[in-house]
């Protein structure tokens, strides 16, 4: 039995997975710690990963060589490409999982990963030498030390859930809290807060009369010989579980007028819970009372597993009484005779403002300790495992002497999503949005390959076998584009095809390029009458050729743009490069807002280009520091 370890990750769910396979993928010596070694990867809340924004999170995640990708594809049962109607920017993949052969299937990799152990008990309280983190205690008395340690504990920190008038300790339903962590770390200075975040009631499927719900099916079953969209940039992981239909139906005022005669017992506006929640996923309770003008709210039915009877109602979170809950679905006509697994309920928990971070996820108190996932005031499977996947890099290359990574805001939502937590805080769970990231048409899903393996492989995250299949993949891209840049159409052959199809002809010939450009046309369908095209593609291959010419049509439509917002992009990224780091004593330059002082002194900001981005720090602000720099 081991205790001295280079690594220690507390807490197993996506944040503290994603954290200790970071970690001992880069050679680390690293324990994983988890109450329930039962319950790792647990999708508490609904079983699917992606959505919007939270999509192009997974595929970061995987192109620089976490799992949250794979995993996903292989638990999948409905895979959908969100916003197709929009511009490939907020093009967004989600996918309904198995929960349970996801969390089996983390645990099957995590118990295969060289470097990697695991210890199943409670972490109590943490132990520092000279400012420094030197390990852990865990409630069973054992002591492990440790060059640094991950805290991902999720929402068991003094974790209590409330179903109406009914309080009851715990980090998820069935499972104890954990006590103790918050106070020690208390003790060293770190400030805390509570939030609170709610999950729906779980249906058995067989008292459900689908008759009165509307399927929505996955993208496989509406392209012909399935669609080729998927998490992973790995050529060999595939989807293979059975694809399942979700379904949806309507609240209606009789479902309301229920609803509201449990406000009084509601947890929500009784007073019981006084912690903040989340604004976008808010609790059926808080639709009815903040949208009172709505005769209807859209609810969808989704499976927990391939073979399971068990459904989530996505769109119902609540906290109110067993018998309110109950009473509601019964009004809903798919519902009438309803059985249910277990109700809703919400769930209160210790965060730490996440301004006390570094961009490393390294805790600015103490050397060595990093904070990732819920701890830093996020919601969302996905914020949390792109958090872990930074934290647990940068505790193992801290641990073996090696420079950190960051990830910045033109290169990675993840970088968007930390720079936010560290330079602006959290007033509610933070969730990721398109919207939240200003350089999104970079920012894409297709694109995370080409923005982040080379990161990847630069700190050993990335394999061999992943890279050589990331440079074939661009080679081939590169390849196609450059045909495209230079073969140029015969008018004649131009006029004659785009008659067929139904296109204005073109008076004269152009490169292929040009005639991309017309939004009715795609590769494939030019392909069709343009023989030398259609030769070139297969020449490419037939492996991942849809990936790719996805990718080069994009690359081509969009080009102008691409490069407007890069050069924006540069721009900004120049602030960057002005260090401030502790050169100025904030509190003594008058020149500067009040506001601005006290939060520049408050956080430290590394970079003149973090500076900018603290609220209350205004353009004059930065005139004066750019001054006092030289600039």
């Amino acid at each position: 039995m081991k205790y001295e370890f280079d690594v220690i990750v507390v807490g197993a769910g996506h944040a503290g997975c994603e954290a200790a396979h970071a970690s001992a993928q880069l050679g680390a010596d690293t324990l994983l710690v988890t109450i329930d070694m039962n319950k790792i990867a647990q999708m508490s809340c609904n079983p699917a990963v992606g959505g919007i924004a939270k999509g192009q999170i997974v595929r970061e995640i995987d192109a620089l060589g976490g799992m949250m990708g794979i995993v996903t594809d292989r638990s999948a049962i409905q895979f959908r490409m969100l916003n197709r109607s929009k511009g490939p920017a907020m093009w967004s993949p989600r996918s309904q999982c198995d929960r349970m052969k996801f969390s089996a299937e983390w645990r099957r990799i995590l118990e295969n990963t060289e470097n990697l152990s695991m210890w199943q008990d409670d972490v109590v309280d943490v132990i520092i030498d000279k400012g420094r983190i030197a390990g852990v205690v865990t409630a069973m008395g054992v002591e492990f030390k440790a060059k640094s340690v991950v805290l991902t504990n999720g929402t068991f920190l003094n974790g209590l859930m409330h179903i109406g008038r009914t309080q009851i300790k715990g980090g998820r339903v069935a499972e104890p809290a954990s006590t103790g962590l918050t106070e020690s770390l208390s003790k060293l200075g770190f400030v805390t807060d509570r939030m609170k975040t709610g999950t729906p009631v779980r249906i058995d499927g067989r008292s459900v009369d689908f008759s009165f719900t509307t399927p929505q099916v996955g993208d496989d079953a509406l392209v012909e010989g399935g669609d080729f969209h998927k998490f992973s940039y790995l050529p060999h992981v595939h989807r293979t579980l059975e694809q399942r239909p979700c379904f949806t139906v309507y609240t209606s005022e009789a479902t309301h007028d229920v609803l509201r005669r449990g406000l009084v017992d509601s947890p929500l506006y009784n007073g019981q819970i006084q912690s903040i929640g989340p604004r976008y996923c808010p609790s059926i309770e808080t639709k009815i009372v903040t949208f009172a003008d709505k005769t209807e709210h859209q609810l969808f039915l989704e499976p927990e597993g391939e073979d399971t009877q068990e459904y989530y109602l996505n769109g119902f979170s609540s906290s109110l009484p067993i018998d309110i809950q109950i009473e509601a679905l019964h009004t809903i006509p798919a519902f009438r005779n309803v059985h249910i697994y277990r109700p809703g309920y919400a769930i209160e928990y210790d965060f730490f403002d996440p301004t006390q971070l570094r961009h490393t996820l390294e805790t600015k108190l103490v050397e060595g300790l990093y904070f990732a996932g819920q701890i830093n005031g996020t919601t969302g499977y996905e914020e949390a495992a792109g958090q872990g996947l930074v934290a647990g890099a940068n505790a193992a290359l801290s641990a073996m002497g090696k420079p950190s990574f960051t990830l910045g805001r033109d290169q990675a939502y993840i970088g968007v999503l930390i720079d936010d937590l560290v330079m602006k805080g959290v007033d509610e769970p933070y969730r990721m949005f398109t919207s939240r990231a200003e350089y999104r048409i970079l920012l894409r899903q297709d694109d995370a390959d080409a923005r982040l393996t080379p990161i990847g492989r630069e700190i050993g995250l990335v394999d061999d076998a992943r890279y050589e299949a990331y440079c074939d993949k661009m080679k081939r891209r590169d390849s196609l584009i450059e045909f495209i840049d230079n073969f140029s159409v015969k008018p004649a052959l131009i006029n004659q095809y785009l008659v067929e199809i139904g296109e204005t002809p073109m008076q004269q010939g152009c490169k292929l390029t040009q005639l991309l450009l017309r939004p009715a046309l795609d590769l494939r369908t030019l392909a069709v009458g343009i023989k030398p095209l259609a030769d070139f593609i297969s020449q490419l291959g037939e492996d991942r050729i849809d990936e790719i010419i996805e990718a080069v049509e994009i690359m081509i439509k969009y080009k102008g743009y691409l490069e407007r917002e890069r050069l924006l992009a540069d721009k900004a990224r120049r602030l960057e490069d002005l260090v401030l780091g502790d050169k100025f004593d904030y509190t003594t330059m008058t020149s500067l807002s009040t506001e601005a002082r006290q939060k520049l002194d408050k956080l430290r900001p590394h970079t003149l280009g973090q500076a900018s981005r603290i609220p209350g720090v205004s353009p004059s602000d930065i005139n004066i520091l750019l001054l006092l720099l030289g600039r």
